[in-house]
């Protein structure tokens, strides 16, 4: 039996508390600031919970030594207190952030780890960049890497089109930082909300556009190798051209707190939610042109009370969590998510959510 932390008793962190103490084999200790938050964690879940202020680094040694591993499922901003109170109890850490700056500063912090240190352990980055890595390790030349991941409504009502689905700090946050990109074969960063292309995906409309933090750290992976890599977020048609008139014609980018403010007040949140992910690699194959795309959609777990976004984010954490337990991945420094194997990835028995029905089934 294994002793977990997770640090956060949002959304996120309870269904990864669930999913780990289902399985008989962790036992999970939530931790929140707020005691108000952790009333949240039902019964059902089998955790432990703790009120703890991340930024008190005693407080936060005492939690997590001796634990195996802490995965934060915090807001961006505490990332680097949290990774850092692992360094020091020498608990492995795993966290779910698409913010970039956050990122770096983990990095940073593992060259002196005795454990692992594996970031952006979530959908996207996450999976996708686990995914994006196997598309391209069969080519000898890559033209160009498209990754498209949508968290969206299944019935959106409004004139956004849209609904949250998982944090909307994190929305605005990937809507007005730059985003990182691999154009003519150069490492740029582009706007937000940029490139705007169409798609269709199982008969239905979709648009994508750049938004930031989903690479991760594939640039510096595909830096070199391939000519043209890019990151969009899906949504339906029409939601690009309103946010950009809220965010950059009505300078709202420039105000975050009050923008964020406006969309809790007036977007409801939403449980019937889906997942679309789409990824596409062109390049050669022994002298011939070729292509090689992946495509799925997750629909919520009625039977465990999960969102598809809950599914799919703390799924793919949980399966890194498995994988560095068994040794099948790294145990010291940073994990970068691109020397995760897809096939051991798909095999396990969380990650397995983001196969094909086909291989999914073969492998339950």
């Amino acid at each position: 039996m294994e002793n977990i932390v997770v640090i956060g008793a949002g959304q996120i962190g309870r269904a990864i508390a669930k999913l780990l103490t289902d399985t008989g084999e962790y036992a999970v200790t939530i931790a929140d600031r707020a005691e108000t938050q952790l009333k949240t964690v039902g019964p059902e879940t089998a955790a432990q919970t703790a009120v703890v202020d991340v930024k008190a680094a005693d407080s936060m040694h005492a939690l997590l030594a001796g634990k195996f591993a802490v995965i934060s499922a915090a807001p961006y901003d505490l990332t680097e207190d949290i990774a850092a109170a692992a360094l020091r109890a020498g608990t492995h850490y795993i966290d779910l952030t698409e913010d970039v700056a956050s990122t770096e500063k983990v990095k940073a912090l593992a060259t002196s780890a005795s454990t692992a240190f594996v970031p952006q352990c979530g959908l996207a980055p996450g999976f996708i960049s686990i995914l994006a890595n196997d598309l391209c390790a069969e080519f000898d030349t890559i033209d160009e890497v498209k990754l498209r991941v949508g968290a969206l409504p299944q019935f959106p009502d409004n004139s956004l089109r849209y609904n949250f689905t998982w944090s909307p700090e994190g929305v605005v946050n990937e809507y007005i930082e730059p985003c990182d990109a691999i154009v003519n074969g150069q490492r740029v960063k582009v706007p937000a909300l940029d490139g705007l292309e169409t798609m269709v995906l199982d008969g239905t409309d979709f648009e994508a556009f750049n938004t930031s933090g989903g690479l991760g750290s594939l640039t510096d992976v595909l830096g070199g190798k391939a000519r043209n890599v890019t990151y969009k977020t899906i949504r339906f048609p029409g939601h690009n051209r309103l946010m950009r008139f809220l965010l950059q014609e009505l300078g709202m980018a420039e105000t975050p707190e009050a923008c964020l403010s406006l969309l809790k007040r007036n977007i409801p949140t939403t449980r019937q939610d889906m997942i679309v992910i789409y990824a596409d690699v062109t390049g050669t194959i022994e002298g011939q042109y070729c292509r090689r795309s992946f495509q799925n959609k997750v629909l919520p777990d009625a039977v465990r009370g999960l969102t598809a976004i809950q599914l799919t984010t703390a799924s793919s954490a949980c399966a890194i969590l498995d994988l560095l337990k068994t040794g099948e991945i790294g145990t010291r420094g940073y994990i970068m998510q691109e020397t995760i194997p897809l096939k051991a990835f798909f095999a396990n028995r969380f990650g397995k959510v983001f196969a094909p029905a086909a291989l999914a089934a073969a492998a339950a």
